[in-house]
């Protein structure tokens, strides 16, 4: 039975560095395949290498080493019995799928915190400067501005990768969400999600009252009742669609929905059309 090959040791990533931009065709070709039998991520080996990739070579090692970290991503999606519905309240199983994504999106080049290492150390800083209530959450992500709403770049696949959103500081309305609510539950607080067309939200009771909060507005804070009182706006249906706590099995099908779009957008046919197969595993 044949076997895979092992993963290029040090001295040979050296060797494979110095010829990543070789451009005859046998030689780009065994850089690529050594590459490919990688674990994807050499963000931790990069760091320790005295030679600083420039704009091109980090394009071509990005895309070299895609082909793995899809592996990885397909190998490690584990989706519970019955799919989205079955998730439920299994947030442990829904971090799980997240962090794989996660690791899918990252470059495999940059250095960074694992998702729920980050997820973490953000907690413990919320721990550290007094924060016990959904409101001083709240408070401390987005009115500090340590998370902000990725405006310029609203269709990034990065959004969707909430290691990269926490290091970067910035993330689409549902990114900042997904993060206000992960982090609520390490510190033993509630903050719901309310999937919204075209807008996540997030809700918190205080005091026997409900708030909306706008994560991508600054973290803007909305009382329900009056919210729901002076929105001539919306339909009845939008309404009852603002009461409603959603799940996070429909949560990842939503995100997924929006990778999907986000990666089409980006000319990445190959990684959406991975995403829309582990989105049928859910499903729906």
């Amino acid at each position: 039975m044949p076997t895979s090959p092992l993963p290029p040791a040090s001295d040979e990533l050296d060797a494979l560095l110095r010829l990543i931009d070789d451009d005859t065709p046998e030689v780009r070709r065994w850089v690529a395949d050594r590459f490919a039998d990688s674990t994807g991520d050499l963000s931790e080996w990069l760091a320790t290498r005295p030679h600083k990739l420039d704009h091109h070579e980090r394009e071509l090692l990005t895309t070299m080493l895609a082909p793995p970290r899809r592996a990885a991503l397909a190998r490690e999606w584990v989706v519970p019995t019955g799919g989205a519905k079955a998730m439920r309240e299994d947030w442990d199983s829904f971090e799980a799928l997240l962090r794989a994504l996660s690791d899918f999106l990252h470059d495999g080049i940059t250095l960074r915190q694992p998702l729920s290492d980050a997820l973490d150390l953000l907690a413990e800083e919320a721990t550290e400067e007094g924060v016990y209530s959904e409101n001083e959450l709240r408070g401390f992500l987005f009115e500090s501005k340590r998370l902000v709403g990725n405006r310029a770049d609203y269709y990034d696949p990065r959004n969707s990768d909430l290691a990269w959103a926490i290091s970067e500081g910035k993330s689409n309305p549902l990114g900042l969400c997904l993060i206000y609510i992960l982090l609520a539950r390490r510190l033993d607080l509630e903050v719901q999600g309310i999937n919204f067309p075209g807008h996540f939200l997030c809700r918190f009771y205080e005091d026997g009252l409900a708030y909306i909060v706008d994560c991508f507005d600054g973290g803007r804070l909305h009382p329900q009742d009056i919210l729901l009182a002076n929105a001539d706006e919306l339909t009845s249906s939008q309404k009852q669609q603002l009461r409603q706590t959603t799940d996070p099995g429909t949560i990842m099908i939503r995100l997924l929905n929006n990778l999907i779009g986000s990666l089409q957008n980006a000319g990445r046919s190959e990684d959406a059309g991975l995403i829309e197969s582990l989105r049928s595993t859910l499903g729906q």
